[in-house]
């Protein structure tokens, strides 16, 4: 089989399909990850590498030369992820598949992320606010002290929503588009900005590039993403799909993201809550916009009722995957 067909599109779908329902069984081992990393750090070493000896001069130099790290960057990961892809390649059509499948497995974060999450609840129940903002910490960048019981909840329903869409919705899409090359160069690029992306004084120029590619190539997943939440919101009891429809066309584009909105608002409308809204990082407050008109008071109850719409969000992704993989099979075959 030649390397390329693993580019067609029932091939690509077929490994997304894998690759999600993979790391929804097993996440990424832990075991694997000490012994070898993860992709995120492999990347983010190199990205750390290029900061250190490109992140210097004026204003303008920065930004020309973070211009350049992320060429570098998109070149490096794009050419390992095809020289990965062929090499797969050579084994057949189905352990081909099933070999792209598996290093696909590492890109999106189904499994890590509920994880993390559902801890904030059970650790709010057992531990207190003290331990409901040490598990809060480790999800959000906001100041965990600044918290209270509903603060924590929807620090970490909003950190869900978010992550559902840049964490595993975008790097589904481009899985399902481009195969492994696709998927790693979205993650290298969304890496990039969580790395250099920032507002500070060091990073504005220097992480423009990255903020910005990282903006464009989120737009299709959060848009998806939000509209998984809104179906999941119609098959459970107790969320409301048309409130979360209602709050993601009236609150998404008045977050300061151009992404986050779409999710945020579609999970708070699902649940009848408020998220979002003036909140404080590293000490300055950031005022945004709510999204929702619910409630403002959440409780570990509503953090478990958005873990139960994200499970449903992520079965309505999967099957979608395996459904669009088999009928372009049919297709191919017809």
């Amino acid at each position: 089989m030649s390397w390329t067909a693993l580019f067609h599109p029932p091939d690509t779908l077929a490994a997304l399909a894998l690759a999600l329902a993979i790391e929804a069984a097993a996440g990424y081992p832990d075991a694997l990850y000490r012994a070898a990393g993860h992709p995120v750090t492999w990347i983010g070493r190199g990205i750390a590498a290029l900061e250190a000896g490109l992140n210097r001069g004026g204003a303008r130099a920065r930004k020309r030369k973070g211009v350049l790290a992320l060429g570098v960057l998109i070149a490096a990961v794009g050419g390992a992820a095809l020289a990965l892809t062929a090499a797969a390649g050579l084994a057949g059509p189905v352990a081909g598949l099933l070999l792209v499948g598996l290093m696909c497995a590492g890109l999106p974060a189904q499994r890590s992320l509920h994880d993390h999450v559902a801890r904030v609840a059970r650790d709010l129940r057992g531990g207190g606010l003290a331990g409901g903002r040490r598990a809060v910490a480790m999800i959000v960048g906001r100041d965990p002290e600044t918290l209270d019981e509903a603060g924590i909840c929807r620090a970490a329903i909003e950190s869900l929503a978010e992550n559902f869409s840049d964490g595993i919705v975008a790097p589904a899409f481009w899985i399902g588009l481009g195969g492994l090359p696709g998927g790693a160069l979205y993650k290298g690029i969304n890496t990039a900005d969580s790395m250099i992306g920032h507002r500070t004084p060091r990073h504005e120029a220097f992480g423009w590039a990255a903020a910005r590619l990282d903006d464009l190539v989120n737009l299709p997943a959060s848009r998806l993403s939000a509209a998984l939440i809104v179906a999941a919101a119609a098959l459970h009891r107790g969320a409301s799909a048309r409130a979360a429809h209602r709050a993601v066309s009236r609150d998404a584009g008045r977050h300061r993201s151009p992404n986050a909105g779409w999710p945020e608002a579609a999970m708070a409308g699902a649940l009848g809550l408020r998220l979002a809204g003036p909140r404080v990082y590293g000490g300055t407050r950031v005022a945004d916009a709510w999204m929702g008109d619910g409630r403002a008071e959440a409780g570990p109850a509503d953090v478990e009722g958005a873990l139960a719409l994200y499970r449903t969000a992520c079965a309505l992704l999967l099957g979608i995957a395996a459904a669009l993989a088999g009928a372009g099979f049919l297709l191919a075959g017809a």
